[in-house]
């Protein structure tokens, strides 16, 4: 079993680069499945789930070159769907979906294992998704082995379709299916997250015409077919918060690079809140902290709201703030299991609902704790790294999905981290 070990308590210094961002290269990796030609991808985050698709794509007979450290070059002279088993993989995935709609788009039919990963709000509904499909005229059955199949027979068609919720994954899904239904597909009450704009990018950059994405209402001209390009993925938005709130967890100062400042706006609001310095650049941001934490409010939304993966994260900072804060939870239900951790080390958590009041302490302790999913084990990690003593995080797979190197980063901004096999 791999764990982190941590001994905490030291500021964090120096500079930190941020890779790509996980949430657009879990959709914009599939997507290559419709690209007829060479498509050279830049900027991919070297993390798990990206590397399985990756393994995926190449066990339905699309070529997968690596050029570099972050550049992947993918061909696709002709895929087999049939007899391909990729349940395995597939079902360790919280982005599996993805597949469903790259493959109905491409080639009118899909079979899907049901999305795994994370689980810290029950089953992944994928409710909006099989309503968009179906809009688009295909046949949607969710399968009691743990597949989701999808066929249109009679080819994709264009239509209007309103989602009953604002939801990322659905967005993100039924846009890579409505690229080659013939006629137009206007979608409304969309997502409207960074990576939502950087996978329609993608996709008009391949050929596509996709209008409207980063509003509430995306217009999708169908179109015949793909072909090859190059094309970088954008800066990871959650990453960069990550270790914004490190620093200001710990206390420091560091250069956090290759971010998009815009996309970082509301995390910075809020962490300048709490009396942290913070200074924008083209594309970077300087984050300094030396005094106390002041505590305050958040609740998660929808982009431009402040984002529910960084939800834990905050809540880590907040255990040393001042006063009492409050997180409300306003995108996933039972997302605040990660709090049983942390009062673990010392912090103050009471949780009514969708709302976590959180009692500063002084100090966290060092304890062995587990990391639910991707984002509460983050918050673990930052909790470990201000903390007095020594914290064991376990569980650290799901972490890995979702970071880069994060271990060598930590390290380099002076944390005192190791990563170990019990």
């Amino acid at each position: 079993m791999e764990k982190y070990v941590i001994h905490g308590g030291r500021p964090l210094e120096g500079e930190v680069t941020i890779s790509g961002a996980k949430n657009a290269a879990v959709a914009i990796v599939p997507a290559a499945l419709m690209v007829d030609g060479p498509c050279v991808i830049e900027n991919v985050p070297d993390i798990v789930d990206v590397m399985l698709q990756f393994e995926i794509l190449e066990k339905m007979g699309v070529k997968i070159e690596q050029l570099d450290a972050t550049t992947f070059r993918t061909e696709n002279n002709g895929v087999d769907l049939e007899g391909v088993e990729t349940f395995e993989q597939m079902s360790k995935l919280r982005a599996s979906y993805y597949f469903i709609g790259a493959e109905l788009g491409r080639y009118g039919r899909a079979r899907v294992a049901m999305p795994g990963g994370c689980n810290f709000g029950g089953i992944r509904p994928v409710d909006q998704h099989v309503k968009g499909f179906e809009k688009l005229n295909s046949f949607v059955r969710v399968e009691s082995e743990g597949f989701i199949s999808a066929i249109a027979p009679e080819g994709l068609v264009g239509n209007h379709i309103y989602f009953d919720v604002v939801t990322v994954g659905a967005t993100m899904n039924v846009m890579l299916a409505a690229v080659f239904a013939k006629g137009q597909t206007v979608m409304e009450n969309v997502a409207k997250e960074p990576h939502i704009v950087d996978l329609a990018n993608f996709l008009n950059q391949m050929g596509a015409d996709i209008k409207g994405a980063g509003t509430d209402k995306i217009v999708i001209n169908g179109v015949e077919h793909l072909h090859g390009g190059t094309y970088s993925i954008i800066p990871d938005q959650i990453e960069a918060g990550t270790y914004m709130a490190a620093v200001a967890a710990c206390g420091g100062d560091v250069l956090i690079k290759n971010v998009i400042p815009k996309h970082l706006e509301c995390i910075c609001t809020k962490l300048e809140d709490m009396g942290v310095r913070i200074e924008m650049y083209d594309d970077s941001v300087r984050v300094r902290r030396t005094g106390p934490l002041r505590h305050t409010n958040l609740k998660t939304l929808p982009y431009p709201g402040f984002p529910t993966d960084m939800q834990p994260q905050m809540a880590a900072v907040m255990c040393l703030a001042d006063g009492s804060s409050h997180v409300t939870e306003g995108v996933w239900a039972n997302r605040f299991r990660y709090t049983e951790e942390l009062e673990k080390m010392g912090a103050h958590i009471n949780v009514f609902k969708e709302t976590a009041v959180i009692d500063g302490v002084p100090e966290l302790s060092g304890r062995d704790v587990l990391a639910h999913d991707l984002r509460a084990g983050a918050a673990m990690v930052i909790a470990g790294l201000a903390a007095h003593g020594t914290t064991t995080v376990s569980q650290i797979g799901y972490i890995e999905r979702g970071y880069e190197k994060l271990v060598d980063k930590i390290r380099g901004l002076g944390g005192d981290i190791t990563r170990v096999t019990d």
